[in-house]
């Protein structure tokens, strides 16, 4: 997925012009335009299906949106995640939820994961750091090919799933490569490979 800074907005002009366009997201009043890949959306439908069979699997009260913002209060931020799970028991807490699919609070969130494009450094920093901060209990970084920095998935540049949890405010990461069966928290007995995941692209 492409990514480009195309201009300043506030909150409030980015809800009204682009709110309901999924190609676009808001970074400190950046307006941010994604163009994602096929590649990319393969991915993105893979892990969709995966998540929607293990939450029907368990009867979960939880559904992942095809259109949602996740909005930092008191930032002029809104992310729009690739993939979002929702608990609907949480959504009667959130003020803005009955007018527009945004989301304030982390209770709200089960799971949120991220394909990584050539904005690596957002999905593996800034989004980490800002997802931490709201309290949501697991966020996924699938990078199918390869282009975290060293720092983040090793000097190999391998293709990686990293599983962020959430522990005492702040994420703890695990990293899956090829066979590795990934590890999740909120879904224990889920039967995935990054092998997998990387091998429909």
């Amino acid at each position: 997925m492409m990514v480009t800074t195309v201009c300043s907005l506030d909150l409030e002009a980015f809800f009204d012009r682009y709110g309901d366009d999924y190609r676009y997201e808001l970074i400190d009043g950046e307006l941010i335009e994604m163009e994602p890949t096929g590649p990319h959306e393969e991915v993105v439908a893979f892990l969709l299906r995966k998540f929607n069979v293990e939450i029907d699997r368990l009867n979960l009260p939880w559904f992942l949106p095809s259109r949602c913002l996740i909005q930092l209060l008191g930032q002029n931020t809104a992310f729009r995640p690739d993939v979002l799970i929702l608990d609907k028991t949480e959504l009667t807490n959130e003020p803005l939820w009955q007018k527009e699919p945004i989301i304030t609070l982390g209770n709200s969130v089960k799971l949120v994961a991220e394909v990584v494009s050539t904005n690596w450094q957002n999905d593996y920093a800034r989004k980490a750091e800002d997802y931490a901060a709201l309290g949501i209990p697991e966020y996924w970084i699938v990078d199918y090919l390869g282009l975290g920095g060293r720092r983040f998935i090793g000097s190999e540049k391998l293709p990686t799933v990293t599983v962020n949890r959430l522990v005492k405010g702040e994420y703890e990461s695990q990293l899956f490569r090829a066979k590795d069966c990934i590890v999740s928290p909120t879904f224990p007995q889920l039967k995935l490979t990054a092998e997998q995941i990387f091998s429909i692209v």
